[in-house]
């Protein structure tokens, strides 16, 4: 620590200090926050502001733009003081009735599949003077603050973010660590100093270029030559155990590991006539081989995964291993005949081709290898982008469907919440009365969050049981970087997204 201290030139760096280069396979879909509930917050985070946040190594939500807490013993009142002196980065004055405006704009605007379904609970927004905001929710919400520390809830600036529509003008007035001072869609962001920025960031470096990369091994192939300084989401699994084999080998690069949270799972429609049959939906989950999978394709780098909230957070279960087993064609055969349904059943996967890294393609045709090798299934494989993908999933248009999930904040209600209801992040509704309507809302009344583990294996067995959402794997963080890079480890806050401003360079005493 007495040595990455005394590598930093002063608390921001230089001027003069040569950028920080960041490579990621992971482009923003949107530059407005009220479109994105997707892996855009990666740059959210970095130049808008939240009023909590996650601060390095924090487990809940901390002071960013205010000071907050509920000023009720019913979790139902949330007030939040603004820091004063807070300015955009154009230097317009971010006071409570932007953040009422932010607030209000997600609503209004309520992109389908967007943000605004996480705030749910909310009622409505109150100001009082410049500082002071208070958000009243129609039912008990301890989750509330996490919600508010995602970068979807990021403060705009009203005079340049309208009202009832999206900004399309491709640029970007937040009150983050960082000013937007260069966008190239899936190009490059150029991040440089907000001078104007107050809140719990602590910039050990003067600026941030992001790289997006179509695959992993460009991306590796760039930081091995030198072009950037450091990776981030989107490292293959192979590039992975490369860089791990080379570590001792390979001078002048590093690899950090870290626990994660990232989910991979399958989505099926219930309004397509395979897709939307229980006894389809099981045997597919009792034919699929997760082991193989993270071992074949993943190399160990991912773990199976049996429910959709992952390992490390109260409420963990195996609920998919009690249910199915090791894979079995012929007890899936039999979950199909006592239905009624004849076999091969006809099933179409989608996959997108640029978000989640170059190991997608090998893992579906891998899952299509497993369903047809049990002769119950026969399966067509499709893919997209990001960007045209994300529509036809959010209209409904793909029977079965591949997603990942970086979560909103680390508690077990956000693997559960966002998928479930009448409208959620999918697009495709899962109702659900048990889980929306009691499970839940008790949940959500308890501060002591260890204290409703019940409720969320509660929900799990319901999943586990519609086997609506197919959990496959559970990921790791990793990043790769220079050996010139110091702050790897702290630059990963509880929701996978780097926070550039812990990176710096090492210099000599």
């Amino acid at each position: 620590m007495l040595v990455a201290g005394c590598g930093l030139v002063g608390s921001g760096g230089s001027e003069n200090e040569k950028p920080i280069v960041v490579g990621t396979t992971s482009a923003p879909s949107t530059l407005d926050p009220a479109a994105s509930w997707d892996g855009s917050w990666e740059l959210f985070r970095n130049v808008y502001q939240t009023l909590v946040a996650f601060p390095s190594g924090a487990a809940e939500p901390e002071a960013d733009a205010a000071d907050c807490s509920f000023a009720d013993g019913a979790n139902r009142v949330y007030h939040c003081k603004l820091r004063e002196g807070l300015r955009f980065s154009d230097g317009d004055r971010l006071d409570a009735a932007a953040v009422k405006y932010s607030i209000d704009r997600i609503r209004a605007i309520a992109v389908k599949g967007g943000p605004g379904g996480l705030l749910g609970s909310l009622d409505r927004v109150e100001t009082s003077g410049e500082r002071d905001v208070t958000f009243h929710l129609k039912k008990p919400d301890a989750t509330f603050p996490f919600v508010l520390a995602t970068p979807a809830m990021s403060i705009v600036d009203p005079g340049e973010y309208p009202a009832k529509a999206l900004r399309t003008d491709g640029k970007v007035t937040g009150s983050g660590p960082y000013a937007l001072r260069a966008y190239q869609d899936d190009e490059e962001a150029v991040l440089v100093e907000n001078s104007h920025y107050k809140g719990f960031a602590e910039r050990k470096n003067a600026a941030v270029t992001i790289r997006y990369f179509p695959t992993s091994s460009a991306m590796v192939a760039a930081l091995k030559a030198g072009r950037i300084d450091a990776t981030f989401r989107g490292l293959a699994a192979e590039d992975v155990v490369r860089l791990q084999a080379e570590r001792d080998d390979t001078a002048g690069l590093q690899l950090v590991e870290g626990a994660g949270t990232e989910i991979s799972y399958l989505v099926f429609n219930p309004k397509d006539p395979w897709a939307g049959k229980r006894a389809v939906r099981r045997a597919v989950a009792q034919v699929v081989d997760r082991g193989a999978i993270a071992h074949d394709i993943y190399k160990d780098t991912v773990e199976p995964l049996y429910s959709m909230v992952p390992k490390g957070l109260a409420g963990h279960t195996t609920d998919f291993f009690d249910d199915f087993g090791d894979p079995s064609p012929a007890k899936a055969a039999g979950i199909l005949s006592a239905a009624g349904v004849t076999a091969p059943v006809p099933l179409t996967l989608w996959y997108t081709t640029d978000r989640y890294g170059s190991a997608t393609a090998p893992e579906f045709a891998a899952l299509k290898r497993q369903l047809e090798a049990s002769r119950l299934f026969t399966v067509t494989l499709k893919s997209r982008p990001w960007k045209t993908y994300e529509k036809g999933y959010r209209n409904g248009e793909y029977p079965v469907f591949g997603r990942g999930w970086f979560p909103d904040f680390p508690d077990a209600d956000n693997f559960i919440a966002p998928f479930v209801g009448q409208e959620n992040a999918l697009g495709t509704p899962y109702v659900s009365p048990e889980i929306t309507g009691r499970l839940l809302p008790r949940s959500r009344g308890e501060s002591d969050r260890g204290a409703v583990v019940r409720q969320f294996q509660r929900a799990q067995r319901i999943m586990a049981d519609d086997a609506r959402l197919l959990p496959l794997w559970q990921g790791k963080q990793y990043i790769a970087a220079s050996d010139e890079i110091s702050g790897g480890e702290r630059a990963l806050d509880p929701s996978t997204i780097m926070m550039m401003w812990e990176l710096h360079r090492k210099t000599s005493w």
